[in-house]
């Protein structure tokens, strides 16, 4: 009796692997320049401002900057508590004025906003990279675009309320629409999850199984058929 065993040919692995490879990467460069651009925004915007004899106010201690005059502006406030650790000093002299809420201020408690969405935060970030790990798993780059945007704003807030106990917000649009004042990790936040919702209504089932697939199986020829079947 003659035994078949279904091992995948060795021209069909390499495309798959190519593919799932780069997304992965793409997914933690994205997410690293995220994540990069979101602190290091943070500490130069309020550090510049607090320091400015122009742009900062020590009366209400408030520092601002405009961008678009009548609609767009840098915003920042601070506090009277003296900052301690270089992690903190390095942003100004003096504590900032922080959202312990998440986005748009929702939930704004300092008794337990802080530290409850840090805890949200981590599982979101540890569940990302979890998944995203897992072998053959990630084969699309939009996909991976939207988590890798998701994954630098989370760790960028993340950051925000270990180190100054809520996250830093400096953005501030006030045009027609009195806009909350958010920072590069919230932006990101939003783009990743606006491509996550138009990629799960524009990727069909169909499409999304033949991404999956190898494109350079070899095509197989036909089998003869066993001796004395009838070819009729």
């Amino acid at each position: 009796m003659e035994i078949q065993h279904s091992f995948p040919h060795p021209n069909t692995m390499p495309g798959l692997m190519t593919v799932t490879f780069s997304s992965r990467r793409w997914l933690f460069l994205l997410a690293s320049l995220a994540l990069a651009a979101d602190l290091s925004s943070k500490y130069l915007i309020f550090h510049w401002l607090h320091s400015h004899p122009v742009h900062y106010d020590p009366v209400t201690r408030q520092g601002g900057f405009e961008l678009i005059p009548g609609a767009f502006r840098l915003h920042t406030q601070y506090t009277a508590e003296p900052a301690e650790g270089w992690l903190r000093i390095w942003n100004s002299p003096e504590m900032p004025h922080v959202n312990q809420g998440a986005l748009f201020g929702l939930g704004n408690d300092r008794k337990t906003s802080n530290v409850l969405f840090a805890i949200i935060s981590l599982l979101a970030a540890v569940t990302i990279v979890g998944w995203s790990l897992r072998q053959a798993s990630l084969t699309d780059r939009w996909l991976a675009t939207a988590l890798g945007l998701i994954l630098g704003g989370t760790l960028g807030n993340f950051y925000d309320r270990v180190v100054f106990g809520g996250v830093r917000d400096f953005l501030y649009w006030y045009k027609l629409i009195d806009w909350p004042v958010f920072n590069i990790a919230d932006c990101c936040l939003v783009v990743g999850a606006a491509v996550l919702l138009v990629h799960a209504f524009l990727t069909s089932p169909s499409t999304a199984n033949q991404q999956t697939l190898p494109t350079n199986a070899p095509h197989m020829p036909p089998q003869p058929s066993p001796a004395g079947a009838s070819t009729r």
